[in-house]
């Protein structure tokens, strides 16, 4: 009935190399964004709920599934497409008569089925699919190198995205969904919307199981599952958060209980009440996507469970809880929004735990990704293909900066304000770039619109300079600077501080910058002896050494890519603008080292050593990188001499130290796959 043809995205995951919080954006982007095939807005088909029962067969890797889907449909629409995961296969469709309907796989992987009578506007209706499949994770899914969904031991996934139901408008559509998940014996089961305790049950292959069932009866995204052999949770705090861990990680799981009570009551004072009070936070398998997320629940890779590094990766994924689920974007053109927001969430975390400084440096890494691919306005994103780079980057990094700079111009409190009070009225439902303006002037009573225009309907970002000079008052009444503040952007306005530091105390003003170029007038009672603009970084602009942060995140986009000729063009650029740049000679080094170039990888990584150690992880790190070399090469003594060096810098950065001391008991290997 349903015909299939293979459907293949390219997406490639292969990253080397050591710290890679600069890529944590690109990695959490795929689960917040609309997938390649989708329609660029909202669909005319508008799914309103689902009654899925299914069956896991962790042997066979085998799903089957029976699907009730509810939706409306416009009168003149007589073909309906649906998505769906290419690995499964309809074998019955049925409407709410009994009729059976045909349908057939396109080139793209979605299913096209015609209905048997006309639809009627406003009526909703209830088709039945029923599909079965295997799914091991190896097979093509909806986006090549992404592994959405697997039905394994110990630990099976059936994650929203991978389209193992049929549906449409990703992350768009919201919709209800009641499941029945029956599953092996002694796997536990996690999605949306708990009811009861599991019921003992007798599977199709004649062994013994669990049934276990859900309801989520508040339109969002209720879509994933994920089933496991997991030991009992662990709790932190007054419970409302609970860890679900295997065997292997079970060690490390009061840390994690901690970090994700905290990132959950520290959410939930910014933001306001979540929809439910109930979050388990469960372990996924280690190659699957570096987080995922869905009502109730939240999911990052085993092997990341003991990793400082987690904490920024859960709190971007707890994040979602209010942006994403309790609200979502009407369009690919308001994804800055939610995508924003929850990297933004992450940042604001980190800032309450380790200070503002800790803010500011990570702040680095967003401002050059907002300015990355920065070419078309976050208005325009729609026309952009949501899986690439330039789309990634400027809805979440961009996004984030965007929400930074919000938050400097009205204050703290009114930001905080902006955020509750937007989430409170758009609850359940979808929100346009328009609605999200319109709460912001009215809850700080200030007018937006030339902050919105810059940077949300426009690009670039301001090159500042500043030309000034100094005169002597009489009657010792001080110094008067009259100066000008210039930038290339003709249409820009906004409100600029500069900090004027004197031979006295330092003094801050707050400029009102309009158009290239804003004259003001200082007075100081100490002569001036330096004149910073913007000195918080609360203003995105571009700087020679933003630069250099541009043309590496460049680099290793495309490394993930696969683009290995194309990042290190990007990672020389870096190189040209900072010739002692550490992170862009250890990039240099990590690229060369991949094509077994290793005396020119040797040379990036001594470079490193010698260049400005920024950031600082990169000494340890490059040592650890010239010591495989070593050992790749037949040089053991050497080799170990460098884990040596490694050790004693005591940079634990990512498990450095941890491994580098790996290495001095073993040597290292290159893995075959390489």
């Amino acid at each position: 009935m349903v015909r299939h043809s293979e459907r293949r995205h390219s997406l490639k995951k292969r990253i080397f190399g050591a710290p890679k919080l600069v890529l944590l954006a690109f990695a959490c982007a795929v689960l917040a964004i609309l997938p390649a095939s989708a329609q660029r807005e909202r669909p005319a088909l508008d799914i309103t709920g689902y009654v899925i029962d299914a069956e896991l067969d962790t042997t066979a890797h085998h799903l089957a599934a029976t699907a009730v889907v509810s939706f409306t449909a416009p009168a003149n629409l007589d073909v309906v497409t649906f998505g769906f995961h290419p690995a499964l296969k309809v074998t019955k469709i049925s409407d709410e008569d009994g009729k059976l309907l045909d349908g057939e796989r396109t080139a793209d992987g979605s299913i096209r089925v015609t209905a048997s009578t006309p639809f009627v506007d406003g009526q909703t209706s209830h088709w039945t699919f029923v599909y079965d499949g295997t799914i091991t994770g190896n097979e093509d899914g909806p986006v090549e190198g992404l592994k959405l969904a697997a039905i394994q031991e110990p630990i099976s996934y059936l994650l929203y995205p991978a389209r193992w139901f049929p549906m449409t408008g990703y992350m768009t559509d919201r919709f209800t969904a009641e499941m029945h998940i029956r599953v092996p014996q002694g796997m536990r089961v996690f999605a949306s919307g708990v009811t009861g305790t599991p019921q003992p049950i007798t599977l199709s292959n004649g062994k013994p199981g669990s049934e276990y069932d859900f309801k989520w009866t508040k339109p969002g995204f209720p879509g994933t599952v994920i089933a496991g052999r997991y030991a009992d949770p662990i709790t932190a705090g007054p419970g409302s958060v609970k860890v679900y861990l295997t065997i292997t990680h079970q060690a490390s799981g009061n840390q994690l209980a901690q970090t994700a009570s905290k990132e959950y009551d520290f959410f939930t004072d910014s933001f306001g009440e979540p929809e439910t009070t109930r979050l388990n936070v469960v372990e996924m398998p280690d190659d699957v996507l570096l987080a995922a997320w869905a009502p109730e629940l939240a999911s990052i890779p085993g092997n990341r469970v003991g990793d400082k590094s987690a904490v920024r990766w859960l709190a971007n994924t707890i994040a979602h809880q209010w942006w994403g689920l309790e609200i979502s974007p009407h369009a690919l053109s308001d994804a800055w929004i939610t995508n924003g927001m929850t990297r933004y969430a992450e940042l604001m975390y980190i800032e309450d735990e380790s200070g503002k400084n800790a803010l500011r440096a990570a702040m680095e890494d967003v401002a050059a990704g907002s300015l990355a691919y920065d070419t078309v306005p976050l208005s325009s994103t729609s026309r952009l293909d949501p899986f690439s780079p330039q789309f990634q980057s400027m809805t979440l990094e961009k996004g984030a900066m965007i929400f930074h700079m919000l938050r400097g111009e009205v204050g703290d409190k009114a930001f905080l304000n902006i955020l509750k009070g937007t989430l409170s009225q758009f609850t359940d439902s979808s929100i346009r770039t328009e609605d999200f303006e319109k709460i912001a002037e009215e809850l700080s009573q200030q007018q937006l619109l030339p902050f919105f225009s810059q940077w949300v309907d426009g690009t670039g970002a301001p090159t500042f300079t500043d030309k000034y000079a100094v005169y002597r008052l009489g009657n010792n009444k001080g110094f008067r600077t009259i100066g000008e503040i210039d930038q290339d952007l003709d249409l820009f306005r906004m409100p600029v501080e500069l900090r004027i530091e004197t031979d006295g105390k330092t003094e801050s003003k707050k400029i009102d910058v309009v158009g290239t170029d804003t004259q003001y007038v200082v007075d100081t009672f100490g002569r001036p002896r330096r004149i910073s603009i913007d000195p918080g970084d609360w203003v995105l602009k571009s700087t020679p050494d933003l630069e250099v942060r541009i043309a590496i995140l460049k680099g290793q986009q495309l490394v993930a890519q696969g683009d290995l000729v194309g990042a290190l063009a990007e990672y020389k650029k870096a190189l040209d603008s900072n010739p002692i740049s550490s992170l862009a000679s250890y990039r240099i080094g990590e690229v060369l080292f991949t094509q077994r170039n290793y005396q020119a990888a040797v040379n990036s990584f001594r470079d490193a050593l010698r260049g400005d150690d920024e950031p600082p992880w990169t000494e340890v790190w490059s040592h650890i990188a010239i010591g495989k070399i070593f050992d790749l090469t037949g040089q053991r003594d050497r080799a170990v001499n460098e884990y040596r060096l490694a050790v004693q810098t005591n940079d634990n950065t990512q498990g450095a130290v941890n491994e580098a001391r790996q290495y001095l008991q073993k040597p290292y290997k290159r893995p075959e796959d390489n």
